[in-house]
């Protein structure tokens, strides 16, 4: 994997408190908004955090993950479909750069658009290629709301919120 600009590995006790206290901002900042359909911040600060703190991405998104399943019952479909989602996102994001906020706000759209694709899978191995596909069709006007949600808070927060969290990896280093 490439090294993040700018990103060196926090030690310690340090890590422990900044990915856990990012954690908890995924799940609060997601239920806060949870009255709005398909519009989260969840997207936007994976893509942030993974920016931010390269790697160390995936220490934030296992409790995340855990948390939600606590929360709402790990489903049989949804949970596992997290348990795999929210890394590769993750993921993808370490290779985003870090200077185009069009970029990365197209990117976090087309990640909004294909969620529900992305879920797929499960319900193909639960209900047959038909689930599959009336379960992704039938979501298909959320992902849209999703996309559009995600380009939106992308485009108008990255630059402000990657200064911010910049600055957070620095002072904690």
């Amino acid at each position: 994997m490439r090294a993040v600009k700018g990103a060196r590995p926090l030690s310690g006790a340090r890590k422990v408190v900044l990915c856990g206290l990012m954690a908890a901002s995924l799940t609060v900042l997601k239920m806060a908004m949870s009255p709005l359909p398909n519009i989260e911040p969840v997207s936007l600060l994976v893509m942030l955090y993974a920016m931010v703190f390269g790697r160390q991405v995936f220490f934030i998104l296992i409790p995340f993950v855990v948390v939600e399943g606590l929360l709402y019952g790990f489903g049989p479909l949804w949970w596992p479909g997290y348990v795999y989602v929210w890394p590769l996102w993750g993921w993808l994001c370490t290779r985003l750069p870090t200077d185009r906020p069009v970029l990365a706000a197209a990117a976090c759209g087309a990640f909004g658009l294909s969620f529900g694709a992305l879920f797929a899978p499960l319900y193909l191995f639960a209900g047959g290629p038909w689930a599959a596909v009336t379960w992704w069709v039938s979501g298909i006007p959320f992902d849209v709301l999703h996309c559009v949600g995600n380009f939106v808070l992308t485009l108008a927060l990255q630059r402000p919120l990657y200064r911010v969290l910049t600055r957070l990896r620095d002072a904690a280093g």
